[in-house]
Order: structure tokens, then C-alpha cells, then sequence
């Protein structure tokens, strides 16, 4: 029987039956994360190590446009379930497009999504030469470029027709980059470009978004040089809130106002929530404010509710409760809103929907760690105007000020990855044992950071006040306070002895 049992096992695995698969070998990162390799410059290195990162993947890409190869796609995380639009126009960096926040600030021009839907296509018979080849449509195309520099770029479409062509010539270089000087006026200059053959020009809708960025910025400081010509000086300031502004005060409203989205990093006690409060309603009667959101502290929530009802004629509401009641609370008419950073991860939605027009962080040191789910969450609040307070905008490491920063602007201080790169010193081990340049990230961040030490503004300041209140010590207190009385009584007549 035993014999039997092994012939039939024989026989089972014998010449006649497939031969077992091989396990394939899991693909594994063939550049460090952390350590440049000395053969590849920067960007080379932060480009293959999206490529490769995009190769371990399995996103789910479905094409949503016209064309085989060049078109618009649709790519799926199953993991975290966010899905993203992706353009692809060829295979070279920055002529692509993807949605994610890292293709937004990584000046790459490419990330992981786009690395992946790449490496799918190319399997494709021929698409390797027609991807190195670039995309050139019937129509001409306008496309933002993400490099180094963001510029707005032109394609050429087939068959071009001479009076467009001249057209471009006049605002385009001859390496199809928009000149600086029409950038503010291209909306105009597309409805006005020569429609000949019936040439179609289409102008994508990133182009759009960052072109009114610009003429935004440009209305505001029309807006503040007409009303506010006088700065801090100007009697605007005398009933703006229900309190008298000092003057430092007054200029933080204003550079605040101007900048649009800032961090005022003035030292505690200097008044910041008057600041705050003086900038929101500067921008209510320039700019039509109408909603603020305040994400503060949990200890702090109230606190803000009580200092809005003193100064200002304005409503606040503090969100908290359950859920529904959450909800509830959002859908009602108010000013002010005030949220603890906690429950911004479970209010996206909610807050998303209530479409605040200024963001206020109070605190903001709570984002300085990047990695974690508040900060996240956090960043991905959207408004026309933000404010970031903190006296503490710079703790232990550079890359808590960048993760603050990209709160307030994605771009200014560029990808982290270069930031930390410019500024850290390490040693052989890679073991950060320093910074440098300190000074250049000074200069860069003055358009969006005030900061200012008590010294500096001491003589704006009103004498100190003392104020001595006594109040009656409770039973239970009074009995732990004649027991240690006995004590320090004993130890001082020994003293004395």
C-alpha cells in the first residue's frame, strides 16, 4: 500500500505535468532613498527614484481620452483609493501632467503616477519611438511646463496656419515659452488670436488657474495702493476692531492683506490674535471675505470665541460634538468657524463644502512634522487666503519650517528634497550635523514672513501693569498649607539655632 502511494505520487509529478512556476523576485529600489549617488546629479536622482517607485506599483490606469498613447488618463490608488488625471504628450520631463500634490511642487516633471502609466505604455508595439517622438495634434496646445521654472509653453499643431503662426511669434520665444510680459494679459490675447482655416488653439485649464493667480496678486495691490495708501496711518484703523491697534499691529494686518497667504511668526505676547483678527476684517471690506475658518488648539478653541465676541461684531461658532451635530454646525450661517486640529482629518468634507475664504492657523507648529495625519490633513484645506501663526516658526530641524510653509505656498521654498539638499550639512554618514545658507531662506521667505522680537517693538508698547489679587485658600488647601506652615517652621528655627 505504501508502495502504491508513492507510484501514484511519482506518476502525479512525472515528465507529463507542467512544470511549477518560479516565483518572480518582488522589485526592490536600486538607488537610496536618502543618499545621493555620486553619478547622478539632483534631479536624476529624485527622477529614478520616482521611476523606480512607480514600477513597484500596481495603480489601476484607465484611459478616458481619444488616442492610444497621447491622451488623458485616469490612474487609480487601490491602496489609499484617490485617483488622479494624468496628460501624456511624450516621454520626455515636464511636456506631461498628473494631479498629485507631488508632481505640483516636485519641479520634476514627472512623479510615480506618470512613471507608471509610462512604463505601461511602452509595452505597447511602437509606442517606445512614437512616446521619443512627442505629441504634435491637428490643434495647437498650450500647456503649463513643470520644470525648474514653471512657464507657460506653446505646441504647434499640424499643418500651422501662417497668421497663427505670427501670432505666437509675437509671444512666444523661439523655444515656445511665453514671454513674461503677456502673461497677466494671455486670457485677452486667446480671444483675440486670428482664427484662421478654422485652426483650433486650446489652452489648458492649469494654464488658466495659474494665470489668475497672478492677476489676483496684481488686483490686490491695485486695491490696497488705492484704499490703503496711507499704511499704517490710515484711519480705516481707528474702528476696525473694538480695541486700539498698536502700530507693529497695524503693519502685520497689512502685510498679511498684501501677501494674501502669510505666517506671522512674531514672539507669544505681541498680540498675534489681534493681528489675525485685524487682518480678516481688512480683507471682509476689501475683498468680500465672508467666511474664516480658525483650526487652533483644542485648549484654545474657546478662548478665540471669547477674544472674536470682545473685539469684533462677528459670529463664531466652536465645531465640536458628534458628527451629525458637526455637520450641523457648517451648514449654519456664521462669520468665524473654529475647529481643533484634530478633527480637520474627519471634517474634510465638511469644511471642503463650507468653501472658507480664509484659513487661519493658530499654533501652527502642530504641522511642523510632515509625516503625520494631522498635517496631512491640514494641507489639504483650500481657501483664497490664509494666515499662519506661530512664535515658533523654526524649532530643531529646516524641514519643519517647509513642511509649515507649504500650508501657506506648495512652491516658495521649492521640493524638500532640494530645499534639504541646499541647507543641510552632513558628515561621511550622512548624519546631519549642521545647516548653512540660513540667510538665502530669509530672503526667500520675506514676501510671506513677519517676524518680529519683543525688543523690536518695546516702545510701542504701553507700560507694564502689576496687579495683585488675593484670593482665600479653599479647606483642602488650607490644610496642606499649615502642614507644610509646621514644617518650613521647624527647619527655620534650626537654622536660626
Amino acid at each position: 500500500m505504501g508502495d502504491n502511494s508513492k507510484k501514484n505520487k511519482t506518476a502525479r509529478s512525472g515528465a507529463g505535468s507542467k512544470p511549477a512556476k518560479k516565483k518572480k523576485k518582488p522589485l526592490k529600489l536600486t538607488v537610496s532613498r536618502t543618499h545621493k549617488p555620486e553619478d547622478l546629479s539632483l534631479e536624476e536622482w529624485q527622477r529614478t527614484l520616482r521611476k523606480e517607485y512607480g514600477l513597484l506599483q500596481r495603480f489601476i490606469l484607465k484611459n478616458v481620452g481619444d488616442h492610444p498613447i497621447f491622451s488623458d488618463f485616469r490612474l487609480t490608488n487601490p491602496a489609499s483609493g484617490k485617483t488622479y488625471n494624468l496628460i501624456i504628450r511624450g516621454n520626455r520631463p515636464g511636456g506631461n501632467y498628473c494631479s498629485c500634490p507631488d508632481f505640483a511642487v516636485n519641479n520634476l516633471g514627472t512623479c510615480k503616477h506618470l512613471e507608471f502609466a509610462l512604463s505601461r505604455l511602452e509595452k505597447k508595439r511602437g509606442a517606445r519611438k512614437v512616446l521619443a517622438a512627442g505629441y504634435q495634434p491637428a490643434y495647437s496646445e498650450l500647456y503649463l511646463h513643470h520644470g525648474l521654472k514653471q512657464e507657460v509653453r506653446f505646441n504647434p499643431g499640424r499643418d500651422l496656419p501662417r497668421p497663427v503662426q505670427v501670432w505666437a511669434g509675437r509671444l512666444f520665444t523661439d523655444q515656445g515659452v511665453l514671454r513674461d510680459e503677456y502673461l497677466l494679459d494671455l486670457p485677452r490675447l486667446l480671444q483675440d488670436r486670428p482664427r484662421s482655416n478654422g485652426h483650433e488653439v486650446r489652452c489648458q485649464d492649469e494654464v488658466l488657474a495659474w494665470v489668475a493667480e497672478h492677476q489676483e496678486a496684481r488686483e490686490r495691490a491695485r486695491i490696497i495702493r488705492e484704499q490703503l495708501g496711507e499704511g499704517r496711518r490710515s484711519p480705516i484703523f481707528k474702528d476696525l476692531l473694538k480695541t486700539n491697534i498698536y502700530p507693529y499691529q497695524r503693519e502685520g494686518a497689512l502685510f498679511a492683506l498684501s501677501a494674501g497667504r502669510s505666517l506671522l511668526g512674531d514672539d507669544m505676547g505681541l498680540g498675534k490674535t489681534i493681528q489675525a483678527l485685524a487682518a480678516a476684517e481688512l480683507m471682509a471690506r476689501f475683498f468680500h471675505l465672508e467666511k474664516v475658518l480658525i483650526v487652533s488648539p483644542t485648549s484654545l478653541k474657546y478662548q478665540w470665541k471669547t477674544e472674536i465676541e470682545k473685539f469684533t461684531d462677528r459670529s463664531a461658532t466652536v465645531i465640536e460634538g458628534l458628527n451629525a451635530h458637526r455637520r450641523e454646525l457648517f451648514r449654519r450661517p456664521t462669520f468665524y468657524n473654529i475647529i481643533n486640529y484634530e478633527l480637520v482629518f474627519r471634517d474634510l468634507e465638511a469644511i471642503a463644502g463650507w468653501q472658507p475664504d480664509l484659513i487661519i492657523l493658530d499654533e501652527a507648529q502642530r504641522i511642523k512634522n510632515w509625516k503625520t495625519r494631522t498635517a496631512k490633513s491640514v494641507k489639504q484645506l483650500e481657501s483664497p487666503f490664509a494666515l499662519v501663526l506661530t512664535g515658533t516658526p523654526l524649532e530643531n530641524r529646516i524641514e519643519e519650517l517647509h513642511s509649515i510653509m507649504e500650508f501657506i505656498d506648495r512652491r516658495h521654498l521649492g521640493p524638500l528634497y532640494r530645499f534639504v539638499h541646499q541647507h543641510q550639512v552632513r558628515d561621511e554618514d550622512g548624519k546631519v550635523v549642521g545647516y548653512q545658507h540660513l540667510q538665502q531662506i530669509r530672503e526667500t521667505l520675506k514676501p510671506v514672513l513677519l517676524r518680529r522680537r519683543k525688543d523690536e517693538v518695546l516702545r510701542q508698547l504701553p507700560a507694564r501693569i502689576d496687579q495683585n489679587i488675593f484670593v482665600p485658600l479653599t479647606r483642602e488647601q488650607r490644610t496642606l498649607h499649615d502642614e507644610f506652615y509646621e514644617i518650613v517652621v521647624k527647619i527655620v528655627a534650626k537654622w536660626r539655632r
